[in-house]
């Protein structure tokens, strides 16, 4: 009985050691995911101030959806410490939306990949819509 005590012991002080060592990664994460929006942001002002022309409109909207990701993935850190070391579904579905939308932005050159991306995107929203009105029918019961 008390080799079981101390195994058990043993095993909560190890996932305590590996939840700070989680921890301390997904804050480096989230500080250098802010460096990055703050670059983007700097090149959002550089472009407005220093346009070139219309092929850099492109090369513009792709930065934006650069931009929601990197804004995507510190709301899902935040997220993961509000809601006690849980990283909420959806917010991976967000991420992988936008990451779809960026590559139908950035790879338009090819009808056959530009469809299976969209189908893609598909397959996340109706993903999205399952998790969403599950969990609404769960908040009713």
């Amino acid at each position: 009985m008390n080799h079981q005590n101390e195994k058990s012991r043993l095993n909560i002080k190890l996932s305590i050691i590996l939840q700070y060592i989680l921890n301390t990664a997904l804050v480096l994460l989230a500080i250098t995911l802010c460096i990055l929006l703050g670059k983007e942001i700097f090149y959002f002002i550089r472009y407005s101030l220093f346009h070139q022309g219309i092929e850099t409109h492109y090369e513009l909207l792709e930065r934006i959806l650069i931009f929601f990701l990197y804004f995507e993935f510190i709301a899902m850190i935040v997220k993961y410490f509000q809601e006690n070391y849980h990283f909420p579904l959806r917010y991976f579905l967000y991420i992988g939306i936008t990451a779809m939308v960026r590559l139908i932005i950035v790879y338009h050159e090819n009808a056959s990949q530009t469809l299976l991306y969209t189908c893609a995107i598909l397959v996340l929203v109706i993903s999205y819509y399952i998790i969403t009105s599950a969990s609404a029918r769960r908040g009713k019961l």
